[in-house]
């Protein structure tokens, strides 16, 4: 039997622990980096009710912030909120090797340079996972649907790295799919999530289905989906404008949902409002793009913030 690759995740929350469960299931060593869910962790693993069956494992070690282990792990997972205040290159330099691959699996735009400046030698995964799970209480993580992860070599190509941990990723019984161009992917993602995101927090936590049938609010969601393609495009990213139509109309389907930011909002947790707003806004000026709307659902965060 072939020895499987070990890895540790900086940021075992609801979807850093769900993809541990995957790797775990695939014949991985899977490590974890707690903080407040240290002992939890430690006395009970992590529990994942999931449709793909019951995920709860225990971590082959838990970590607290601060600890170190012997040997660097072949993949590092990090699935922190990007957010002001937050050195993800700090946070991880303690355990990064000198052969490690790093992994992110974060929402957001333009959230991968610093960490290939500051780890110019260790190769990047990007990815985008679509799935919808939460955290239920200490070390609780229930999955509600989904898990697809779309991931590519940053800045781009796909190389062995990629196709290893994809494979791994399949094992344990999810979707993945490769893409050569993954800041165009990313740039797509952001189509949904720029505007439907800060807007949730602007109404109040309000879920997908009282943004659209507000008076004037389908109107603006495809204005400021509309801007986020034209800053895409100034970026080298083309994103068709029939996806505007296509994003509506899925999310009209699917039930009343409350995205991330919504959550956090109501939780009184920060919001990623840079890495999914603030970063487009600011390709958007470098470029020489109008964006108005998207200027205006900013400013208007950065005032709540306040």
């Amino acid at each position: 039997m072939s020895i499987k690759p070990s890895v540790l995740i900086v940021g075992a929350g609801a979807i850093g622990s769900f993809y541990g469960a995957i790797l775990k299931r695939a014949g991985c060593a899977v490590s974890v980096v707690m903080r407040s869910e240290y002992d939890a962790v430690v006395a009970k693993g992590i529990r994942i009710e999931s449709s793909l069956g019951d995920l709860s494992y225990r971590p082959d070690n838990v970590y607290r912030e601060g600890d170190t282990q012997d040997t660097a792990p072949d993949y590092l997972m990090l699935c922190v909120k990007v957010l002001p205040g937050i050195d993800r290159a700090a946070l991880i330099k303690p355990w990064m090797g000198e052969h490690t691959r790093l992994v992110l699996i974060e929402n957001g735009l333009d959230i991968e340079r610093e960490l290939a400046d500051a780890f110019p030698k260790n190769p990047i995964i990007s990815c985008l996972a679509f799935i919808a799970a939460s955290r239920t209480g200490p070390g609780e993580v229930e999955h509600k649907a989904y898990g697809r992860l779309v991931m590519g070599r940053y800045p781009d190509g796909i190389d062995a790295h990629c196709e290893e941990l994809s494979a791994l990723f399949i094992e344990g019984g999810i979707k993945i799919d490769l893409t050569e161009q993954v800041v165009s992917e990313r740039w797509r993602k952001c189509l949904w999530n720029t505007p439907f995101n800060p807007l949730s927090v602007l109404a109040n936590g309000a879920d997908t289905a009282t943004i659209l049938d507000a008076d004037g609010g389908e109107a603006l969601i495809r204005a400021l989906m509309t801007e986020v393609i034209e800053a895409a495009a100034a970026d080298g990213h083309a994103i068709p404008m029939e996806l505007i139509d296509k994003n509506i109309n899925a999310t009209r389907k699917m039930p009343p949902y409350k995205n991330s930011m919504a959550l956090d909002y109501l939780n009184g947790r920060p919001i990623e409002l840079d890495a999914v707003l603030g970063n487009v806004v600011a390709i958007a000026h470098r470029h020489g793009v109008a964006v108005p709307h998207l200027n205006t659902v900013l400013a208007a965060l950065r005032m709540r913030q306040a």
